[in-house]
This record gives C-alpha cells, structure tokens and sequence, in this order.
C-alpha cells in the first residue's frame, strides 16, 4: 500500500494568540509520521482563515513561506465555525487520500492523530476523536452537554458522545459527505449518516493554550439548538403535544366550571382566567416560533445560496506546483 496523503485541516478565527504554537506542534506529529512512513511527504497542514480580524492570515502566509508543511485558505468573509471547515474540507480532497480536521485551540490532543492514522492503515474510514473525559469543564458545561447528548439521542439523531470535530475521514467518506449540500451545516450529525467502518479514539482534552474560546455559552446553545432543527421534526411534534395537552387540560376545567356553577359555588375572580390566557399564549408563541425556525431553515435552503467564498487558496496553488515538479523530475 503506497503512503497515503493526509492533510489536516486547522479553521481558524482570531487565532494570533495560539497559531505558532499550533504550527510547531503539527509540523512535529507531521515530521513523526513522515518517519514513521504512515504518511507521504505531500501531506499538508491546510489552515482556514474565516475571516479572521487579527494577524492570523498574515502569519498563515509567513508560515506558507519557511514552512513546506503550511498551506492557507483565506475565505472572503467570516461564514462560521462549520462552513469554514467544510471550505477545507472540499479543497483538501481534491488532492488526499485522508482528512484530518480539528481545531486551533490545541485543546484536543494532537498526539493521538498517529492513532488515527494507524487507524485508517487498519482500513478504518471514519476515527472520532473522543473525550475521556469532561474534569476540565465546569460544572455547568459538563453536565448540559451530557444532557445534550442524551437529549439528542432520545429524538433519534445519531451523535457520537463527547464528540466534536476531531476526526479523521478516508477519501470515500469525505466523497460522501461533501454530497450533503444542505446551507445549514451541522457535520457532528451529518458523518455519522456516511456510514462506512469507524472507530472511536479517547483522549484527554487540555485547556486552551491562549485567547479566548470561540465558543461561549450563547454560541453553544445556538449551535445545539440549530443541530436539533436540522435533523429532527421533535420540536414540532412536542409544541403538538402541547397544543392537545392544553386542550385536554382546558376541557378537565371547563367540566369542573360546569360542575361547579351547577352546585352554586362559583365565585367572581380574574386570576384563573389571566392565568388560562397567558398559558395558552405562551404556549402558541412558544409553537409559532419553532414553526418558524423549521421555516427559516427551509428559506435560506431553498435559496440555495454558496456556503462561503474563498479569497485566496495557497493550498490548491502549492499542491499543483509540487505535482509539476515532480513530474518535471520524473
């Protein structure tokens, strides 16, 4: 079997503060599995710029520069954690044998990437990168993220636990997965649906080396809330269960009114029936508002709009320059 072409693809937004560090740790696990003859010497680090407002492109470019390794894929504008890694994504495959995504924190371990590669040698298509382990999290965290898994689990969509976007994907995985043109991208759901062999990795998660994360609390519930939207129809079926509930509920009381005005003990009063309007209420706009956001899915959907725009792609332009050497060599 020849030495398969990884790339690992880094999306980055603001990364100033960790991007050396990360550049020099990859490069290391990169140069290891090179001499390990795991991998071939095309591989690449692919770092995705999502329109990042510090140094960070600048410093890809440098890199690009002294380091044969570093690739850059600037896109035109920030379109988000998940559309910016499906951009290197799409660009990497064109020219690998494998994929490896995970993010520029370095909280995930990136030592575990030679397991994954092993892994994928083994003839395993999908490696999730998986947390042993959540004692680095707060109380808080910890436990709505269990529940979020257990949550999504019961309306039937397929996660991995602890699982976020540490992973790598054989080339006809990745195939499959790009075939997925929906705009609302949530991949934590959609590359358990590809199918093929995989396997799960653990590894202790680390704290973040510098900056800030990306991913604060009002980001996470939005990103579980959107994941739970776009690939089960439970929302809607709760807000009718509700409706039906309310309805029978409503029914139980107007008999007890009844039976109550019969027997003459009925007295005057507005608190019971503010308490019946502001029920039924919330209740209706609690359901127009996940009607609307299925709807909302369905608009930016059908408007089939591109997901990002890339500015400048030293990645494709590097990896067409090296084939031509070789070529020349040859």
């Amino acid at each position: 079997m020849n030495r398969p072409i990884l790339t690992i693809v880094v999306p980055c937004y603001n990364e100033e503060a960790v991007l050396s560090e990360t550049i020099l740790q990859l490069t290391k696990i990169m140069d290891h599995l090179m001499e390990d003859s795991l991998v071939s010497k095309n591989s690449k680090l692919l770092f995705v710029d999502d329109g990042s407002k510090d140094q960070t492109w600048k410093m890809i470019e440098s890199e690009c520069e002294k380091n044969s390794f570093v690739t850059g894929l600037k896109l035109a504008g920030n379109v988000g954690h998940q559309n910016a890694l499906i951009a290197g994504l799409e660009t990497a495959n064109q020219y690998s044998d494998c994929v490896i995504s995970i993010d520029a924190d370095l909280q995930d371990d990136i030592n575990v990437i030679v397991t994954f590669v092993e892994k994928y040698w083994e003839g395993v298509d999908i490696v999730y990168g998986v947390r042993d382990s959540r004692e680095t999290d707060t109380f808080f965290k910890r436990n709505t993220a269990l529940f979020f898994y257990r949550f999504m689990e019961r309306i039937g969509i397929k996660l991995v636990p602890n699982h976020a976007d540490f992973r790598l994907m054989s080339k006809r995985a990745l195939d499959v997965l790009l075939k997925y043109k929906e705009t609302n991208l949530f991949l934590r759901g959609l590359v358990p649906l590809v199918g093929f062999s995989s396997t799960k990795v653990y590894y202790d998660r680390k704290e973040r080396l510098a900056g800030e994360s990306k991913y604060p609390l009002k980001k996470m519930l939005a990103f579980a809330f959107d994941g739970m939207t776009s690939f089960s129809v439970a929302p809607i079926r709760f807000v009718t269960f509700l409706g039906f509930l309310s309805v029978f509920v409503s029914a139980l009381v107007g008999g007890y009114a009844i039976v109550q005005e019969i027997l003459g003990h009925t007295e005057s009063g507005w608190t019971s029936l503010v308490i019946s309007i502001w029920f039924v209420g919330g209740l209706q706009l609690m359901g127009i508002g996940i009607i609307g956001e299925y709807i909302g899915k369905i608009y930016r959907e059908v408007k089939r709009r591109p997901r990002y725009a890339i500015e400048v792609d030293r990645f494709s332009t590097q990896v067409v320059k090296e084939n031509d050497r070789e070529l020349v060599l040859k």
